[in-house]
């Protein structure tokens, strides 16, 4: 028998609020977190603006040791124990260390990379002949697994310990894998999630393609405009967010509380046909991946809410808007709530999917829509397709019953997962 799957603990680190108090607060009040960034400016970047966690000594000193921080410089493994730890505790499990490995509990979190700038030092210790100064952590802080490996040590976990990579889609997918493995009975609960390295040496790549804003270095704030007609490129982000997925019946064991239910979701790609390439989706992929989600979670395009977009503050982001009204066979005033987190946060790589659910979660369990911010000047390919009303500018304070999330990331490849409000039933959902 298949096991319904709910979600039990949410932890975060994201540029405008890091724990889930400050970022709650600052999703509902419209809140950025995109600064200028001194080292790109330093750098010659067309974007110098960012938003990059902010993540104190005294805090960092919490989740890792004295020793463990010693040549410890991996921002994505940082944020990702932060908010895994944190998921964990907020889901009311134990941090006690065992002598056994914890066998019904596993993480699959997911980065794009790992540890660039101890990459960066290491290439010229070793082509300065020391190689021996390189520390014993340098392995553990560069594999792409670190994250995964670090969190499965700290928490004792014996199920499955793994990283997934998929671009943008990076967060979303880790979920839906550990929702498949609870479903299936082969784990009890899984901690998913997903976290992006910050700096230089991964926002560069972008600025090089010309595909980030540089036109709001003095304005660092207004920078992000999704759905906006004066959108002229994503502004980079960093961080990591975390979700503990735990099957029904262990959860109500515990008493523990319960943020929302995962009915279910897909993963494809487009497979860079048609119109998909590298960077761009291919739509007719785009549209059976989030037709699909539907029709796997069991529920029809109507019961749909609220949906949190990828939505990047490029040009795509109007081919998104027509995607989701075409999968939908929604449009005008019947078209549900559509916001997008990058209009506070940047684009977060491959920790945007996991911070977004998140944030779609937290909408979920309290009953509000977040604002989108940025955008009060609103592409007219957009709402000659959706009514403006669909697009919050406002906190709007409601219960909502169904939230769909997706991701499309570089790859042409898409994630698209379905939240439900938790209610009781001892049979179905």
């Amino acid at each position: 028998m298949e096991k319904r799957v709910v979600i039990t603990g949410l932890g975060v680190v994201a540029p405008n609020g890091v724990g889930l108090e400050a970022f709650t607060h600052a999703i509902k009040n419209g809140i950025s977190g995109i600064k200028h960034d001194a080292e790109l400016e330093r750098l010659q970047f067309s974007c110098q603006i960012a938003g990059k966690p902010v993540i104190s000594t005294e805090l960092a000193l919490k989740y890792f040791s004295e020793l463990e921080l010693r040549n410890f410089n991996s921002t994505g493994i940082l944020y990702g124990v932060i908010a895994g730890i944190d998921a964990w505790k907020d889901a009311g499990l134990s941090m006690e260390i065992n002598k056994e490995p914890d066998w019904d509990s596993g993480t699959i979190f997911g980065t794009g990379t790992s540890g660039i700038d101890k990459f960066r030092e290491s290439i010229y210790k070793i082509d300065d002949f020391k190689t021996r100064r390189l520390g014993s952590t340098a392995v553990a802080q560069t594999m792409n697994s670190g994250v995964s490996a670090y969190l499965g040590g700290k928490l004792g976990l014996g199920n499955q310990v793994s990283t997934n990579s998929s671009a943008c889609t990076t967060g979303t997918e880790s979920i839906l894998m550990a929702y498949e493995r609870i479903k299936s009975g082969k784990a009890k609960r899984i901690l998913a999630g997903s976290t992006s390295d910050s700096g230089p040496y991964i926002w560069g790549g972008f600025d090089a393609m010309k595909v980030c804003t540089f036109k709001h270095n003095e304005n660092p704030e207004n920078g992000s405009r999704p759905m906006s007609v004066s959108a002229s490129g994503f502004v980079p982000g960093s961080g990591a967010g975390a979700l503990i997925l735990e099957d029904l019946e262990s959860a109500l064991n515990r008493g523990a509380t319960i943020y929302a239910e995962v009915l279910g979701g897909n993963l494809n790609s487009g497979g860079q046909r048609g119109l998909g390439t590298m960077t761009a989706p291919n739509p007719i992929a785009v549209q059976k991946c989030i037709q699909d989600a539907l029709k796997n979670s069991g529920i029809n395009a109507n019961d749909v809410d609220a949906i949190n977009g990828h939505l990047t503050a490029t040009s795509k982001d109007s081919l998104e808007i027509q995607n989701w009204s075409e999968a939908l066979d929604r449009k005008g005033k019947e078209f549900p709530y559509i916001n997008s987190l990058k209009s506070m946060v940047g684009h977060c790589l491959s920790g945007a999917g996991s911070i977004e659910s998140v944030a779609s979660v937290l909408q979920l369990h309290h009953g509000f829509v977040f604002p989108n911010i940025n955008c009060a000047d609103l592409h007219p390919e957009i709402t000659a397709i959706i009514d403006e009303s669909s697009i919050p500018q406002q906190l709007i304070e409601k219960d909502l019953n169904i939230i769909a999330k997706a991701s499309f990331g570089f790859g042409d490849v898409n994630g698209c997962v379905i939240f439900k409000k938790y209610s009781y039933s001892p049979i179905g959902r």
